[in-house]
């Protein structure tokens, strides 16, 4: 399985180059074209493996509902993959590890990568953001996706990030939620709140723009519908 990026890093999109018997996962809704002669299976869930429960915790995390598993069968073709939010992306090859992704950053992956949920706890519905985030698990290639730009942070002790800019991060950190000031008071009035912050060794991914402020900055200028 071949991956290029194309017009990054502000519009980019994702061509997946399929050879005959290989079998590529992405997130409803990401495709954006695709060889007339693949094969597309949707499924609630990892294809062979699906179920209503893993679907519906999969949208407590912010993914959609439903899979599409795109297959070569005896010829090689192409899956042209894209992203809600203009931004960057990025391939990762998992190599027997585990990454954690925050909601609405995975675009895909090869078959052969497990994808399941994990429970942050109650505190992250204070800080805005998911219950779950996804567990990409096994070998095999990712393509996750940023609001703007997207870089990596290299952690070795305690390193903060805002938690709406957090794309992903190796399972070998640990993490906290806290305040990012001395006080809750100068935590609020600074426009912070709770940040994310990571101890141990590993990686974060992190992108230049918060969702969640957007869709906050947006809301003030629609104009409500007339009928």
């Amino acid at each position: 399985m071949q991956i290029e990026f194309m017009h990054q890093p502000g519009n980019t999109a994702a061509r997946v180059w399929l050879e005959p018997g290989e079998t590529l996962t992405a997130e409803g809704g990401a495709m954006i074209a695709m060889s007339g002669h693949l094969g597309i299976e949707t499924t609630t869930h990892k294809k062979g493996s699906g179920g209503i429960l893993k679907a519906v915790k999969r949208m407590f995390a912010g993914e959609s509902f439903f899979m599409n598993h795109f297959s070569a069968s005896d010829r090689a073709g192409e899956v042209w993959l894209g992203s809600t939010l203009a931004g960057d992306m990025m391939r990762y090859e998992l190599d027997s590890e585990t990454l954690i992704v925050q909601a609405g950053s995975f675009v895909a992956a090869e078959h052969s990568v497990g994808i399941d949920m994990g429970w942050q706890g109650f505190k992250n519905l204070l800080s805005g953001e998911s219950m779950f985030w996804l567990r990409l698990s096994g070998r095999g290639q990712v393509v996750l996706n940023a609001f703007g730009a997207i870089y990596p942070v290299e952690v070795d002790g305690e390193y903060i990030v805002d938690t709406g800019h957090i794309v992903a991060f190796s399972e070998t950190l640990d993490f906290t939620l806290t305040k990012a000031g001395k006080s809750w008071l100068s935590s609020i009035l600074g426009g912070e709140g709770l940040v994310c912050k990571f101890q141990g060794r590993g990686t974060v991914w992190c992108q230049s723009h918060n969702p969640g402020s957007f869709g906050k900055s947006l809301t003030g200028l629609l104009r409500p519908r007339r009928a």
